[in-house]
């Protein structure tokens, strides 16, 4: 999934260069370096990218090994629901019987052996308990950024690191996020999914009707190569979580042991970045004084920092985000402003 716009990492993150095409960590975009995570894999057949249609352009020109052919373009944004039951549609007409497996194009995973293993056990559970299976990972800290998957305490039978879900949660606030890590039985919701075709298509009939009868007749109307964008513009937009996960019976999380992180926000590429004695992170032209943990990056120009502690200073060609590290999931409020008043620097 690559349709993102990215806005909490306004102001480096536009509209025509949002996140995934970002070089967040290290000298590849985040989309480049998941699709080169997937080629890896053993029991791989084939890789597709859904994304916005302004954006596919760009993505054909910008990334390697995946053939033009695989990216499907959605008319519009509308979540990961009818994102995800679009990209099924073009794999059920490949494969009436696929495993298909969902990830989104811009998260970081460190080791690939455990990521092998955690895809494998999800493909086993997705066959063999014709469930819904998603990757769940063990809390390293509180956090209030992500959402939370609640298990069962008894593992599955034939794998030790998969569960029975008993619950999804929303992203709490932090005395909640801290019962959580306690309580044993919380992992945080990696949003990577697998399942076998006609599990995802019944249990979309089931909970989301709506949504499977706009995508029956745009199936209808792709085989018949008609355009199916009206359609599309009616659909309701919902996310995967809500619409169907938090309500299905038979759904599965594996307990995932790499190294995961969404790089959801500025404090997440500090958390990543190298650091000085002080807890400050230094990216580009720039220096920091008589402050510690501080995030600054700089894209061609000199910024200063001097006395000041917690903040993340981002400068671009047009434009300084100067924000409290407590308030770095509120940047998506300075682009709603944007659109509003200031068009041009989206």
């Amino acid at each position: 999934m690559a349709g993102g716009s990215g806005t909490r990492f306004w102001p480096l993150s536009r509209n025509n260069n949002p996140k995934q095409l970002l070089n967040i960590i290290g000298e590849k975009s985040m989309l480049q370096i998941t699709i080169n995570r997937l080629l890896k894999l053993k029991n791989i057949e084939g890789i597709y990218i859904i994304t916005r249609s302004d954006l596919a352009p760009k993505i054909k020109q910008h990334v390697n090994g995946v053939p033009d052919d695989n990216i499907i373009i959605e008319p519009e944004g509308k979540n990961t629901a009818p994102c995800i039951a679009l990209a099924a549609l073009r794999i059920e007409k490949i494969n009436k019987n696929a495993t298909m497996a969902v990830f989104p194009a811009d998260h970081l995973v460190i080791g690939h052996k455990e990521f092998q293993k955690a895809i494998n056990t999800s493909i086993d559970i997705a066959k063999n308990n014709k469930g819904l299976v998603t990757l769940g990972m063990e809390p390293t800290f509180p956090s209030v950024a992500y959402g939370y998957i609640q298990h069962e305490i008894e593992s599955l039978k034939d794998h030790s690191n998969a569960f029975k879900v008993k619950a999804f949660a929303e992203k709490p606030h932090l005395g909640l996020a801290k019962r959580f890590m306690k309580s044993k039985d919380f992992l945080w919701n990696g949003g990577i999914f697998v399942w076998n075709i006609n599990i995802f298509m019944s249990s979309l009939n089931k909970h989301m009707p709506e949504l499977y009868d706009s995508i029956t007749m745009i199936k209808e109307r792709i085989y018949t190569g008609h355009n199916f964008d009206e359609l599309w513009h009616n659909i309701e937009p919902e996310s995967i979580d809500y619409g169907l996960m938090e309500k299905s019976e038979n759904i599965y999380v594996v307990k995932a042991k790499f190294e995961w992180s969404d790089l959801g926000s500025w404090n997440m590429i500090h958390e990543m970045s190298p650091k000085n004695k002080q807890g400050n992170s230094i990216i580009g032209d720039g220096m920091i004084l008589e402050g510690k943990n501080n995030f600054l990056q700089s894209n061609g120009q000199f910024i200063a920092l001097l006395g000041v502690d917690n903040l993340v200073v981002v400068g671009t060609d047009d434009a300084i985000l100067v924000v409290d590290k407590e308030k770095v999931e509120e940047v998506k409020h300075i682009v709603e402003y944007l659109k509003d008043n200031k068009q041009d620097l989206l």
